[in-house]
């Protein structure tokens, strides 16, 4: 499972999605081309990113992944039936967290991503669709290709903004929806806070 999710972040990484006032009109397939395409030139071209220059990756990930993501939405699905146990205080402070870890490891991956090859299938939606999948298929030399589907809605204000995505027929949400729900199970919504904030701490 750990291995499956250290490909879905390096996939997240190659097919890093970016949202700003001028792109919210953009369709979320035409939009997961062109920032893909921007991502892999950025990482291929500059030399500090491809080193390893934490302040650079870090402001890569904040720029061009991050902001299409509805990190509430992904936490609310992956909490599951606890999320509404939760006091608002407690659901901040998971969403925080959980955001805190994906900028952590999409970070630590990102400058992996120069060797991989990303392939968009033809998008299917019809008017006013607020809920689309886009597919990718992703692939590096000597190494079987793996599907990643992107889950979007679309938001009132924000545009597309993901709220899931499935590797090799495998949620993301799904995936830590297990773990979450054992931390809950042991202590308690504070109880998977706490684990969440100790993963954060490590270096």
């Amino acid at each position: 499972m750990y291995r499956l999710f250290k490909y879905f972040i390096l996939m997240l990484a190659i097919g890093g999605l970016s949202l700003s006032a001028q792109a919210a009109e953009i369709g979320p397939d035409t939009l997961a081309r062109n920032v893909t395409n921007d991502v892999l030139r950025i990482v291929r071209q500059d030399k500090d990113i491809a080193s390893g220059n934490t302040s650079k990756v870090n402001a890569l990930v904040e720029q061009k992944i991050l902001p299409l993501f509805n990190f509430k939405h992904m936490t609310q699905l992956a909490v599951a039936k606890h999320w509404p146990r939760a006091t608002p205080e407690q659901q901040e402070s998971l969403t925080d967290q959980f955001r805190g870890m994906l900028v952590r490891t999409y970070a630590s991956s990102l400058t992996s991503v120069a060797d991989y090859k990303i392939e968009f299938k033809p998008f299917r939606s019809t008017p006013g669709d607020t809920e689309v999948t886009v597919s990718t298929e992703v692939s590096k030399p000597g190494a079987p290709p793996i599907p990643i589907d992107y889950r979007l809605e679309k938001t009132d204000n924000n545009g597309w903004k993901v709220f899931d995505v499935i590797v090799d027929n495998v949620s993301l949400v799904t995936v830590y929806r297990s773990s979450f729900n054992s931390e809950v199970r042991k202590g308690g919504v504070d109880g998977l806070i706490a684990a969440l904030e100790r993963r954060n701490s490590r270096p």
